[in-house]
């Protein structure tokens, strides 16, 4: 069996999360355009694939995995050469893990509600994230030390956390200090992001042409 990544997604969400995530891994990958706009998430070929009928999702090894954060744990640790996280056996290991998965289960549902204008819950502690103020703190001073989630070292829970700061800033869910801009400047510097970048855009303008 080959170890190319079969990636299913669009250029206009999330997925672009994990294209660039398979960049910095310097992983094999075919890039399989699902367009949302036509509803191609829900047709049976691709539901087959992911019953949530949502992007993105990756095929690898005969290995179905989606939610973003988990297809970012996964590549690097099938693309260690890429050393996009600590060794099983270091005391890293549980930093990175608990940054990468405080961005999915808490920092993500707190910037979505905020930029959804939901009103907030009666019971606080029902929620992942608790508040949303205590979510933003907690992932500022975690980012404080710098240069990364865990210092010098780049890795895979950059690259997601990198990701919904970024998202959020834009869409005025977050405030946009000088320690977030300047977290994300550093990471959106790196020559795989660049590379995702350029990729992502020639395929979402290849699917205006088509359209």
């Amino acid at each position: 069996m080959g170890d190319e990544v079969i990636f299913y997604s669009s250029p206009f969400s999330r997925g672009r999360i994990v294209h660039w995530m398979l960049e910095e891994a310097g992983a094999p990958y075919r890039f399989e355009v699902v367009n949302l706009e036509t509803k191609e998430q829900k047709r049976p070929e691709y539901l087959a694939v992911n019953p949530m009928g949502k992007v993105p999702t990756i095929v690898h090894r005969g290995a179905v995995v989606t939610e973003c954060a988990a297809i970012c744990a996964y590549l690097a640790d099938a693309f260690p050469a890429a050393r996009l996280a600590p060794p099983t056996d270091s005391p890293a290991r549980g930093t990175y893990y608990r940054w990468l998965f405080f961005g999915g289960c808490s920092f993500e549902p707190a910037i979505i509600d905020r930029m959804l204008s939901r009103p907030p819950a009666s019971r606080p502690g029902a929620l992942s994230y608790g508040c949303y103020e205590d979510a933003v703190e907690t992932l500022a001073k975690a980012l404080t030390p710098g240069p990364y989630i865990l210092g010098r070292q780049f890795s895979a829970a950059d690259v997601y956390v990198c990701s919904q700061i970024a998202f959020a800033m834009m869409m005025k869910a977050l405030e946009a200090r000088p320690l977030f801009q300047e977290y994300t400047e550093r990471a959106q510097q790196r020559p795989a992001y660049k590379r995702f970048l350029e990729k992502n855009e020639q395929i979402a303008t290849q699917m205006k042409k088509a359209s």
